[in-house]
């Protein structure tokens, strides 16, 4: 939704506000940055989240100060971005960055019915590593009760998106300096075992 919050103040054509362009961004991206303030100091915590139609998922200890502070509906910022190159001009001030990001402005929902919460934590476990869920052992009460999952909605939300090559000044366009991209991407290595697990066959969702 495009509001005042969500709306650029620089480069504003970059925006984007329709679901088709922020939901890929969010399902690709492991990690959030939830932006708050708590006694009038700003803060900024890197979590794990997962989407789910248009809402957001983080979970987090019921002991955690940023968890209870947040969780009484307090205004958050959400960010996510991803890197896909970097743009290399002839000139310094041209230099850039070719990413796709998303902002979310939005107050949390404490989760309390057990079976939303038991969905979110598989849906997060498994955002970050598909097919996971199902092969761990069954969550505790005692886990459960140690965990607070939170929820936001992404209705106030907005994407920025920035691709293509150097935008270099005309009188610069000869100069014998190298202009381009160089691209950039996140790659899953292969898994290391642990001193337990050496025995154990890597799992499919794993190859």
């Amino acid at each position: 939704m495009q509001t005042a919050r969500t709306t650029p103040s620089r480069l504003a054509k970059r925006a984007h506000y329709d679901e088709a362009t922020i939901n890929p961004i969010l399902d690709e991206a492991l990690f959030c940055v939830v932006s708050y303030s708590m006694d009038g100091q700003p803060m900024a915590i890197p979590t794990a989240f997962a989407r789910k139609d248009d809402t957001l998922y983080i979970h987090g200890s019921v002991g955690s100060h940023f968890i209870r502070t947040i969780e009484q509906g307090n205004p958050v910022c959400i960010s996510v971005m991803l890197t896909d190159g970097l743009v290399l001009a002839k000139s310094a001030f041209h230099h850039s960055v070719n990413y796709r990001s998303v902002t979310i402005f939005a107050n949390a929902r404490k989760v309390t019915d057990e079976a939303e919460r038991m969905e979110a934590l598989a849906l997060i476990t498994d955002h970050l590593i598909p097919g996971r869920w199902d092969d761990l052992r069954p969550t505790t009460d005692s886990e459960m009760r140690k965990t607070t999952v939170l929820v936001f909605s992404l209705a106030e939300a907005s994407a920025k998106v920035r691709s293509g090559g150097p935008s270099d000044e005309p009188e610069d366009d000869d100069l014998p300096t190298w202009a381009g991209v160089i691209p950039m991407q996140t790659v899953r290595l292969t898994p290391v075992p642990a001193g337990t697990s050496l025995e154990t066959p890597l799992p499919d969702y794993l190859q």
